[in-house]
């Protein structure tokens, strides 16, 4: 059994904020996949599936974010589980809007929600830190991450949870790298390569483009033109006397 676990406050009101990128992500993956529907359990929301050969529960605690790790506790008991299977889906202020990273261990660098599970469970489960950018000043964090995302952000938000579903298998696998290329995929996908110069076949003189793999002659080079025959000289008709005379002239 896996666990993951999506980080974000309960009720409408906050569905659309930023801090609750991690709740999106969850809907996101148990919609693609046909997970069952979502139940209360654990102080949450639960909805259980498989992704490839694993078992997996979503869950999406409902303790507001400061108590996250409550519910996480109470999942993590009752399926006997260790941090090694579990996954925290959560908002990352120091990446760019829709970037990615997978990270397992470390601290949880201020956010109340991971501060919370580290003091149920400890540091060393799994996380995916998902960008939402930095309101500039560390006084507007709390407006910022309370806000919704803004229509301008929909494209690329539509983009990374449609990679994390596309991905979702290979982490519950534990391929992080290739949950992370399916990520890219949707986020960066690659640009098709060749332009009008490698799709149009070149032209060989006039007769039309050549056959592939072929190239046609050159042709002959045309003859030289010949020297035009000199003209036949005219013939001499004056008397032995009229020669003597032009002789001395």
């Amino acid at each position: 059994m896996k666990l993951f676990v999506g980080l974000g406050n309960p009720g409408p009101k906050y569905a659309g904020n930023r801090h609750n990128i991690g709740f999106m992500a969850l809907d996101r993956i148990a919609a693609d996949h046909g997970f069952t529907p979502w139940k209360k359990a654990f102080q949450g929301l639960i909805s259980e599936g498989r992704l490839g050969s694993q078992k997996v529960a979503l869950l999406k605690p409902e303790t507001f974010m400061n108590l996250s790790g409550q519910s996480v506790r109470a999942a993590v008991d009752f399926w006997k589980l260790t941090p090694a299977d579990i996954t925290v889906f959560h908002d990352e202020l120091d990446l760019a809007p829709g970037k990615a990273r997978v990270k397992q261990g470390g601290g949880h660098a201020g956010h109340n929600g991971l501060r919370s599970i580290h003091g149920h469970i400890g540091e060393a489960y799994g996380r995916v830190r998902l960008g939402i950018g930095h309101p500039g000043h560390k006084d507007a964090v709390a407006a910022y991450v309370l806000h919704d995302f803004a229509k301008a952000d929909q494209d690329w938000l539509h983009d990374l949870l449609r990679g994390i579903s596309d991905g979702a298998a290979a982490l519950a696998e534990g391929d992080g790298q290739k949950f992370m290329n399916a990520v890219s995929l949707r986020t960066a996908p690659p640009r098709s390569s060749g332009g009008k110069a490698e799709s149009e076949a070149p032209m060989r003189g006039k007769a039309g483009p050549a056959k592939s793999g072929t190239e046609l002659p050159a042709p002959p080079p045309a003859p030289e033109p010949r020297p035009a025959p000199e003209a036949a000289p005219e013939p001499d008709t004056r008397s032995a006397l009229q020669k003597l005379a032009d002789r001395f002239r």
